[in-house]
């Protein structure tokens, strides 16, 4: 996600940073680049000019001209005003009823089904507490069957009563939930390819009925601009409490994530990442404007390995590492932990600096990965424990126990044999990032 317009800024700020002052001609051969790659982004041309506007009259503030560095500084100005553009600081859900209760909305075809799932996966992750699912979309052919398969491949309980009025099913619901201990109610609603009456007075009187902690607007970032007037016209009915992105991992320019809360007031809650059950991401301005601006994501790398890495044998592992023990049952443990966080190539992408070492733009064939770990299954404990023993007849028997080559099992061990060499240096201090 903003891929295209994270480079242009980056390569704005890379100029910004050779020059010794800051001066009314040079930023404004900048404010014009950074003006373009926001509207090429598809950014509202209100909040672009906005944006331009205060960015310029702080980088020409006393600070600046004063500052020994101000090329550093207009990054901070430029991080600064991003963060604010973006909302700001991120804004956490209510979940205090009890139960706390979640009412999706949205227009047909925003993923907003699969996103009802995704949302109760992360909830329950999150917080340890029971979800229930409620199947409240009844005109879609297939809506609730949809929902209850999702349902089943996350062993989360699903609430329907077929095609009755969604305005009974949601009451009957929280009645449901309260009677069988659920923590939180997530209420699937019916969408339709436009906002009309007869869909707006629905959820008005589902909202009257239940009277939801939060109602989250599901909306396709593919849209454009046009998601504005969505999110108005939702919001002109219903008191819509946040808005969750989907498709943020498309081919899209993202500028409608830098438009939403500036134009409409309604916070950002949640983007879509993926399109796997567990692709769905707290919304943090601050770190979504560090990520734009080529400074990596650190906490949300750290929160990812919190989740998916056992405690123990990444703690194991390291103090192998240490001693300079590490072998390749410790580096086959390691790519299981690996393979839990998701695609290797958007983890990269959240390393400071990840641009300047060419790792934003690298592929990982999952393949790739899958033949290393055939390689080093088919060695030996002693093999594995022992790398150096392993000779010519050895990685014949090894290629054709894996069903790859030699030549593969002959990179593995050189690949592996350096990153020890690196490893090595690192525990001595010796090691040093290229930038």
């Amino acid at each position: 996600m903003f891929e295209s317009l994270g480079d242009r800024l980056q390569n704005v700020i890379h100029k910004v940073k050779g020059y010794g002052t800051i001066t009314e001609d040079n930023i404004s051969e900048m404010m014009r680049e950074i003006r373009l790659a926001l509207l090429e982004a598809d950014v509202n041309y209100k909040v672009v000019k906005e944006f331009t506007k205060e960015v310029k009259e702080k980088a020409l503030g006393e600070e600046v001209r004063k500052s020994i560095k101000p090329g550093d500084l207009f990054v901070k100005i430029v991080h600064d005003e991003l963060t604010e553009l973006l909302g700001g600081e991120s804004t956490p859900l209510n979940l205090k009823g009890n139960p706390a209760t979640l009412m999706l909305v949205g227009l047909q075809g925003s993923g907003k089904t699969t996103t009802i799932g995704k949302l109760s996966n992360l909830i329950r992750k999150k917080h340890a507490k029971k979800p229930l699912l409620v199947a409240c979309d009844v005109y879609r052919p297939a809506a609730i069957d949809q929902l209850k398969q999702i349902g089943k491949q996350l062993n989360i309980e699903v609430y329907e009563e077929g095609k009755k009025n969604p305005v009974e099913i949601s009451k009957n619901a929280i009645i449901y939930a309260k009677e069988n201990g659920y923590d939180y109610v997530l209420i699937d609603t019916a969408g339709r390819l436009h906002i009309d009456e007869e869909l707006m007075v629905e959820l008005e009187n589902i909202r009257t009925e239940i009277t939801p902690d939060e109602i989250l607007l599901v909306i396709d970032s593919m849209m454009g601009q046009d998601a504005i007037n969505v999110i108005n016209g939702f919001n002109d009915k219903l008191p819509l409490t946040g808005v969750i992105l989907t498709k943020l991992d498309g081919d899209t320019r993202g500028g409608v994530a830098l438009s939403v809360r500036h134009i409409t007031n309604v916070p950002i809650k949640f983007i879509g990442v993926s399109e796997k059950m567990d692709g769905i991401d707290y919304f943090d301005p601050e770190r979504m404007a560090g990520r734009i601006l080529g400074m990596g994501d650190v906490v949300s790398l750290v929160e990812k390995a919190t989740e998916a890495i056992d405690e123990k044998e990444a703690e194991k592992t390291a103090k192998r590492m240490q001693s300079g023990k590490f072998d390749l049952e410790d580096f086959l443990s390691t790519m299981k932990q690996m393979k839990k966080l998701g695609p290797l190539e958007n983890l990269l992408k959240l390393i400071p600096g990840a641009k300047k070492m060419g790792l934003n733009n690298i592929k990982v064939d999952p393949k790739d990965m899958a033949h290393i770990e055939a390689i080093v299954l088919s060695m030996t404990p002693k093999e594995r424990r022992n790398p150096d023993i392993i000779k010519a007849s050895r990685k014949t028997r090894i290629a054709k126990g894996s069903g790859r080559s030699v030549q593969e099992v002959n990179k593995l061990l050189q690949q592996f044999d350096q990153m020890k060499k690196m490893m090595k240096q690192m525990t001595n201090g010796n090691f040093k990032l290229p930038f």
